[in-house]
């Protein structure tokens, strides 16, 4: 309810109020005050409490009584990673700005910020927080198993195999060491695939849960990882810092966050490596995708074990099958080039103490005027999203920690590259040609829905907290930012007129389009608030939204 002098109430059904003054930008996006928030009930002014404020508002959010305990627990455990964050020794924007690659991961404090409960992590104890956190960027050292080729299942890109794979990754050293470990039992290194795993996931699930296979030397525990890796801010994934041109090392996690249990599929392993060739095959043929610079950071390589017992006695989709596997993703530091520099996406969205967002320090050290950065960023990030949805419908999910800029030394946009693949990209076109190991990407979707890819996940997930960031900043006005937004697309748009008819059917200027609650997913079912084989059918949708680029 609106009161005076942008001064808003929310009131709760047992007569608790919420006021609040904020400051309300493009796509009903609010900028609350946060010193201005009160609590009142009869009268009185309350001290504030998160949690009794999700459970004071239980019916008007529609949390059960199944999902409120376990949303809370998510609430708590996110605030207190905000609590350690405010804790370390702070890094202003422009610091972070000026940072590496892996000091921004560890030192920017967003990540998805259209989710309110972002860092629930649930089944992490405070050791372990300190140990696998994004957060706390601590060395982690990968556990190593040998997993027998009856279970285990190893798929990779052309031109790769598992032992080439492995000696890159390992070295002849460690290779020695494991196989003189497999022949110490009486077993044969020939007949096992060697599989990395997550420290937490072997103590807290393989060595008890799959203590069986353990026992019957399918599984065989070889001992800790050489290099020492840093956890991102998708908390399963792990960068090299010991041997940066190594690759990437994404691991199963039984752990509980925003929304999913963060395991691996071993049946999804199996298509991982052939959906990534493709994709890079489409990018490196496309004129327009090369011409923007777009990178595919591929899956190269994925290995899944099944276990008998867990596959007989669930369905496909659940946790049980999930719990152990892994891939191995391409490093992007190879391929800079002098001058070049990396930063996740997401870090954009950084704001330090004193309010000052990194983007800003980005633009000023730039040297650009802050249209034309943001030109470049839009040019390298959404030119590539609307290319690939209207030459191929084909979308990605581009959300920040999706995406890593090529930055140049002065901190404007060279490119983007985008990751993740495999799980989250999706063709709508159902005349595109596919590879039958790739089929598994197509989806059904709606006409009507389909440009949601645009409006929720970069309009409405991204560029609605960007935009106001700049303009309170003080650095470039939110209708200038949407502007150069509108005459990015427009430019595109004018550049290809031979899908001028796609351009009509799917009208990224209509006056508006559906919201979708993210937020409403993981309040119905925070164990799985997305079916991944049809993630159109789970969408919550509430009103529309004014589309910012309508009328430009």
């Amino acid at each position: 309810m609106a009161l005076e002098d942008g001064a808003y109430e929310i009131r709760a059904a047992d007569g608790t109020a919420y006021r609040f003054t904020a400051r309300r930008h493009a796509l009903d996006h609010w900028r609350v005050d946060p010193a201005s928030v009160t609590r009142l009930r009869d009268g009185a002014e309350l001290p504030l409490d998160a949690l009794a404020f999700f459970t004071e508002l239980r019916d008007e959010l529609g949390l059960s009584d199944t999902v409120l305990p376990v949303y809370l627990e998510e609430v708590t455990s996110t605030l207190a990673s905000a609590a350690y964050k405010l804790a370390k020794p702070e890094l202003t924007a422009a610091e972070l700005a000026a940072a590496g690659f892996q000091e921004i991961e560890a030192g920017m404090t967003e990540g998805h910020p259209c989710f309110v409960a972002t860092n629930g992590r649930l089944g992490l104890g405070v050791a372990d927080f300190r140990a696998y956190a994004p957060e706390t960027g601590s060395p982690v050292r990968l556990i190593w198993l040998a997993a027998h080729r009856d279970r285990a299942a190893f798929a990779h890109t052309a031109g790769l195999d598992h032992d080439t794979l492995m000696r890159a990754e390992l070295g002849a050293a460690a290779l020695a060491r494991f196989d003189e470990r497999l022949r110490a039992l009486g077993l044969d290194p020939a007949d096992y695939l060697l599989l990395p795993v997550h420290p937490w996931q072997w103590e807290h699930k393989l060595a008890v849960t799959f203590a069986g296979e353990v026992a019957a030397r399918r599984l065989v525990y070889l001992g800790e990882s050489e290099d020492a890796y840093q956890a991102q801010q998708s908390i399963r994934t792990f960068f090299n810092t010991s041997r940066p041109d190594r690759h990437y090392v994404k691991t199963a996690l039984s752990v509980l966050n925003m929304g999913f249990m963060r395991g691996l599929s071993a049946a999804y392993m199996e298509a991982t490596p052939a959906i990534n060739d493709w994709l890079a095959g489409v990018v490196e043929k496309d004129e327009v995708l090369r011409a923007t610079g777009l990178e595919i950071i591929r899956e190269r390589a994925a290995i899944g074990y099944r276990h008998a017992g867990y596959e007989a006695a669930t369905a496909k989709g659940s946790p049980y099958r999930k719990m152990l596997a892994a891939l191995w993703r391409e490093s992007p530091v190879p391929g800079l080039a002098p001058g070049e520099r990396l930063s996740t996406m997401a870090a954009l969205l950084h704001t330090d103490r004193s309010q000052r967002p990194l983007a800003a320090e980005l633009i000023a050290g730039s040297g650009l005027e802050p249209r034309a950065w943001l030109r470049r960023y839009l040019d390298a990030y959404l030119v590539p999203l609307l290319h690939c949805f209207y030459a191929y419908g084909l979308v990605f999910m581009p959300h920040g920690e999706n995406v890593i800029l090529v930055l140049d030394e002065d901190g404007a946009v060279r490119r983007a590259l985008f990751k993740d693949i495999a799980e989250e990209i999706a063709v709508m076109d159902p005349d595109l040609p596919l590879p039958p190991e790739v089929e598994r990407i197509r989806a059904e979707v709606p006409e009507e829905m389909q440009l949601l890819s645009v409006f929720t996940d970069v309009f409405d997930c991204f560029f609605r907290f960007l935009a106001p960031l700049l303009d309170e900043a003080g650095v470039l006005d939110a209708g200038d930012f949407w502007a150069e937004v509108a005459a990015c697309a427009r430019d595109y748009q004018d550049a290809h007129p031979e899908l001028r008819e796609r351009f009509a059917r799917h009208d990224l200027f209509a006056a508006e389009f559906q919201l979708s609650c993210l937020n409403r997913l993981q309040l119905r079912n925070n164990e799985q608030m997305v079916d991944l084989e049809d993630p159109a059918g789970a969408l919550q949708m509430a009103g529309r939204l004014v589309n910012p680029l309508a009328g430009r």
